[in-house]
């Protein structure tokens, strides 16, 4: 089953000092914590803040590729946990065809933002995540799972997507 999430924040690790996007469920009952690289994190903080660059960055690029070639991202989903690696899918949808692509997170979650496409979550990753699927997360997952549950809304930042 697929939950369907919402970019809640973009922040850095207050440990690690590494990039994490913050995704959370509609009801604000689950949030998914996804550590990601520095350039992906500009690519979606530019998207969040709306800034525009003059020539197409990377996921500009793929935008308007899947655009020329007449296709659609229906949505992005992240599909599993493994060793503390996030895997994901972009759905598209060319005419009657549908054509799943493996991705990033990061990188899907940049081009979702970038064509308003939904992002999904499956509950075996936020299981996985939080340590009940069999798969136990790094202690450091969990710190940050449990400072997150008990954050403001508005530290996160003023994203919602």
């Amino acid at each position: 089953m697929s939950i369907r999430m919402k970019v809640k924040g973009l922040m850095f690790d207050p440990v690690s000092n590494m990039p994490i996007i913050v995704l959370r469920d509609q009801e604000g009952a689950q949030v998914l914590p996804i550590w990601i690289g520095i350039f992906e994190a500009n690519a979606i903080a530019q998207q969040l803040e709306k800034v525009v660059s003059p020539r197409p960055m990377t996921h500009d690029l793929l935008r308007n590729t899947i655009e020329e070639l007449s296709a659609e991202v229906e949505r992005i989903v992240i599909t599993d946990l493994r060793d503390n690696t996030f895997y994901a899918s972009i759905h598209l949808r060319q005419g009657d065809g549908a054509v799943v692509v493996d991705a990033r997170p990061s990188d899907a979650m940049a081009l979702a933002l970038r064509v308003d496409a939904p992002i999904f979550v499956e509950q075996i990753v936020l299981d996985k995540s939080s340590g009940s699927g069999g798969d136990a997360v790094s202690a450091e997952t969990e710190r940050l799972r449990r400072w997150l549950e008990q954050v403001d809304a508005d530290e996160l930042g003023k994203y919602e997507m």
